[in-house]
């Protein structure tokens, strides 16, 4: 029998891997510790208490991610006025994230998040269409997480352009406003 191989059977196949589980809002946000483009270490938890926008994009100083972050760029005022904090996630190395947020006067800490966990945690990563081809890669995702770390709006696939202003509408569509008054 050598150079035969044995016959493959269900024990021996390889499982497909499943797709990460998307996010809902309702849930406990998946805890995450990120260094930031500003020196320092983000955790999620320690953030207690307060409104986030984690929002996740594919690269650094691309015309679609460059689009999207100076959209928060622009709107951090209205979003801050809000109660929000907001956090750009992308699995840059920290150099290039530094270099983005100068280039493009960004004035919110970007995480590097280079193994992909947080991505991974959060549903932000896996296959997707891209030109018309499925490719596994960053989903460009947004969470809106309350101060108690509880998801309020999970978003996939979001378009770039005129993000912030589709998000802040969304948030006017709650029903449950009084988490913002915290």
């Amino acid at each position: 029998m050598t150079g035969i191989n044995p016959p493959t059977t269900p024990a021996t196949q390889s499982a497909p891997v499943p797709a990460p589980a998307r996010l809902e809002a309702g849930q406990a946000a998946p805890d995450f510790t990120l260094p930031s483009d500003t020196g320092d270490t983000v955790t999620l938890s320690a953030l207690h208490g307060k409104n986030i926008i984690l929002y996740f994009y594919p690269a650094a100083m691309t015309p679609g991610c460059t689009t999207e972050a100076c959209d928060f760029r622009d709107n951090l005022a209205r979003l801050s006025s809000r109660g929000f904090t907001v956090f750009g996630v992308s699995k840059d190395r920290l150099d290039k994230l530094v270099r983005f947020r100068e280039r493009d006067h960004l004035t919110f800490p970007l995480l590097s998040d280079p193994d992909l966990t947080a991505h991974r945690l959060y549903g932000a990563y896996g296959e997707k269409k891209l030109y018309g081809k499925v490719r596994e890669g960053v989903i460009r995702s947004t969470f809106v997480i309350d101060g108690e770390g509880v998801i309020r709006v999970a978003r996939y696939n979001v378009r770039a352009k005129g993000h912030v202003d589709s998000l802040l509408r969304a948030l006017d569509k709650l029903d449950d406003q009084e988490w913002l008054r915290r």
